[in-house]
């Protein structure tokens, strides 16, 4: 029989990762939500980005919206930034954590941020040491985008993207996490990818994984990452959020379907699913359309928190 985790942590992107790919909405209804999710038990909160608002206007205001949270105990509020003066301006509104993303991929990088991959990791060395000298040191997560696979190069090898991870830990990312970007990721990928960090000597139980449902597999890649001791996932409130390279189609794996299967299986994740239920409903009236959450559809029938 397997052996599950007792506890598992889940951070919520939301609010950056998935009201990015909607249009925008008013600074006041982010607040909202992010400070809904605090009150859920949710212990992180992917709440803004600090880019620029001709870029990604959706996110337009970040030093706004961090400023007008309430900041509950406990919880980690953290950024997205892509550059140093990115970095810089997070700093300055107090981020609690910074996230950096670099792509697996060499042309998803370049037509990403029309960087070259070790330009990328460059800048995320300057990032690092600038989180490092705040008052309080700031931890980087590294975020290794189309780590299960590349819209424009196919597959992507495992190695490659363990020798990745190497980079950032080398550049002073506190913490790695590996996203699906375009939701290519199926069980098998998942193991090939934890096969090789293992092979490199990475902590399995320190990473994060981060899925989308674009093809309906971001449950049972989170199952298989389980059966390998992963402890951290990645979920969006409602399925917020969606795929560029694959329109109409569902975006992040949704929080509160991840929790309420996590419940069921006896595994702690400190969240009340019923709050959370109560988020969703609220991201789909502050986006204005159904979002593709099967709890939301269909309702929850186990119990909402592990005894």
């Amino acid at each position: 029989m397997t052996r599950w985790p007792e506890r598992v942590d889940v951070r919520d992107v939301g609010p950056r990762d998935g009201l990015q790919n909607e249009a925008p909405v008013p600074i006041a209804a982010r607040v909202g939500l992010i400070d809904a999710l605090a009150r859920t038990g949710l212990a992180r909160i992917e709440a803004v980005s600090f880019v620029r608002a001709d870029a990604i206007p959706a996110m337009a205001g970040a030093a706004e919206v961090m400023a007008a949270i309430e900041r509950l105990p406990g919880v980690q509020y953290s950024a997205l930034v892509p550059n140093p003066r990115g970095a810089q301006l997070a700093l300055e509104a107090d981020v609690d954590a910074i996230e950096v993303v670099v792509s697996a991929s060499e042309t998803h990088n370049r037509k990403n941020v029309r960087r070259s991959v070790a330009d990328s990791i460059g800048g995320i060395a300057e990032i690092t040491t600038l989180a490092r000298s705040a008052d309080d040191a700031v931890p980087v997560e590294g975020i290794i985008s189309t780590a299960f696979g590349c819209p424009y190069e196919g597959d992507v090898a495992p190695e490659r993207v363990a020798q990745l991870a190497g980079h950032l830990i080398d550049v002073g990312c506190t913490s790695v996490s590996f996203g699906d970007t375009t939701g290519m990721a199926t069980p098998r990928r998942v193991h090939d990818l934890l096969d090789a960090l293992e092979a490199a000597r990475v902590d399995i139980t320190t990473i994060g994984l981060h899925f989308h449902d674009t093809r309906g597999t971001a449950l049972a890649n989170v199952l298989t990452g389980l059966e390998r001791r992963v402890v951290r996932f990645d979920a969006s409130i409602g399925g917020l959020g969606g795929c560029p390279y694959a329109p109409g189609a569902s975006g992040n794996a949704v929080t509160e379907d991840l929790v309420h299967m996590l419940h069921d299986m006896g595994i702690d994740t400190g969240v009340d699913l019923d709050a959370l239920i109560d988020c969703a409903r609220l991201a789909q009236k502050i986006v204005g359309r159904e979002l593709p959450s099967a709890i939301l559809r269909a309702g929850a029938r186990t119990r909402t928190h592990p005894s």
